[in-house]
């Protein structure tokens, strides 16, 4: 995509930088089924101590990390819990069901963000007729809530309850340092509860390619089987993992600024006539809107902002979604506001 877009449809769209390309050049390499990749082995390593873990796995996505997770942690026949608008059930093409041989028990949480008084009543109950619950999985920052986050106390009730009836839970966690930065508290104090977490290099964090998961160490070597089964054993993928390397170091440490042009983006987005958006729920760098009192759908809105040089994602016909990241800067944001102001007009030509 060309540089003179302004592209607000997602943090995956993100740029390699040139620290990163020159990492990449310069990447020692080796064949990672083997395990001798040296830059993939020091990607993982430092991902493990990051987390205050035992091991973690570098993995081509997020949704393989995802699902990786749920085939260790169930067996056929079983429901995972997760919110009603989470990634596992929603974007990740059923592989729960065709992996491992779950099925979903959707529960709708406030923006997204689950408790335990909303789960409880939903793990099933013992019996020979009903599937048994297996699973709980949490997203946090939730995405198609709106980048909303959820607290520590909250995540370490789950955790605790669900550990009480031997139930693994599992974290989620592509966009797990946004949460960090809002929460203000460093990832591994947020995560230290969950059986497993999953988090991405190439969102916020900015790397071109992939994910870790992280756990025990006899969790992540069990992972490793099953990430070759799903076609994800690479061999000198330690170009990619320098890549991974400099975002896990430094993408951190900037994931402020994307919060802080979202909050212009959503706080410019509702003094427009016509959308409806929940500033409170304004939390990182997604901003989901309401457009449908514009007399306009967010089919026709986005593909006038594309004729104007600016992409957006929608949600449905009622919703956008804009998301920040490193590639988008405050005064591109502030150009897509006036942009989307003149498309949302009532008379604008759509």
């Amino acid at each position: 995509m060309s540089s003179s877009w302004i592209d607000l449809r997602s943090d995956t769209v993100t740029l390699p930088s040139d620290e990163m390309r020159r990492a990449m050049a310069s990447a020692e390499v080796g064949d990672d089924v083997y395990g001798e990749d040296p830059t993939i082995n020091r990607l993982e390593a430092r991902a493990a101590e990051v987390f205050g873990r035992e091991a973690a796995i570098f993995v081509p996505s997020g949704t393989m990390g995802n699902q990786i997770a749920i085939k260790l942690h169930t067996r056929p026949g079983q429901e995972i819990l997760c919110e009603e608008r989470g990634h596992i059930f929603n974007y990740e093409m059923a592989m729960l069901g065709w992996f491992s041989g779950c099925i979903v028990r959707p529960v709708s949480a406030p923006q997204g963000i689950l408790s335990w008084e909303l789960l409880a009543s939903r793990i099933a109950p013992p019996s020979y007729y009903v599937a048994p619950t297996g699973l709980i999985a949490l997203e946090n920052t939730h995405n198609m809530a709106g980048g909303t986050v959820t607290s520590v106390a909250a995540m370490e009730e789950i955790c605790a309850r669900a550990h009480e009836r031997n139930l693994p839970v599992h974290l989620d966690g592509a966009r797990i340092f946004n949460a960090a930065v809002y929460l203000g508290k460093p990832v591994a104090e947020i995560t230290r509860s969950f059986d497993s977490v999953m988090f991405c290099l190439s969102k916020g964090l900015g790397a071109p390619v992939g994910s870790m998961l992280v756990g025990a160490k006899d969790f992540i070597q069990q992972a490793r089987s099953v990430r070759k089964a799903l076609g994800g054993g690479m061999r000198q993928a330690g170009v990619l993992a320098a890549a991974g390397l400099v975002a896990l170091e430094h993408g951190p440490t900037r994931l402020h600024e994307d919060h802080a042009t979202a909050r212009l983006l959503a706080e410019g987005a509702a003094s427009i006539p016509g959308i409806s958006i929940d500033l409170a729920a304004v939390q990182t760098n997604i901003v989901i809107f309401d457009v449908s009192a514009t007399g306009k759908s967010s089919t026709d809105i986005a593909a006038a902002l594309k004729l104007q040089g600016v992409l957006v994602g929608t949600v449905n016909p009622r919703l956008i979604r804009f998301v920040t990241h490193v590639n988008v800067s405050r005064a591109q944001c502030e150009q897509a506001l006036q942009k989307l102001r003149a498309v949302c007009k009532p008379h604008a030509s759509v």
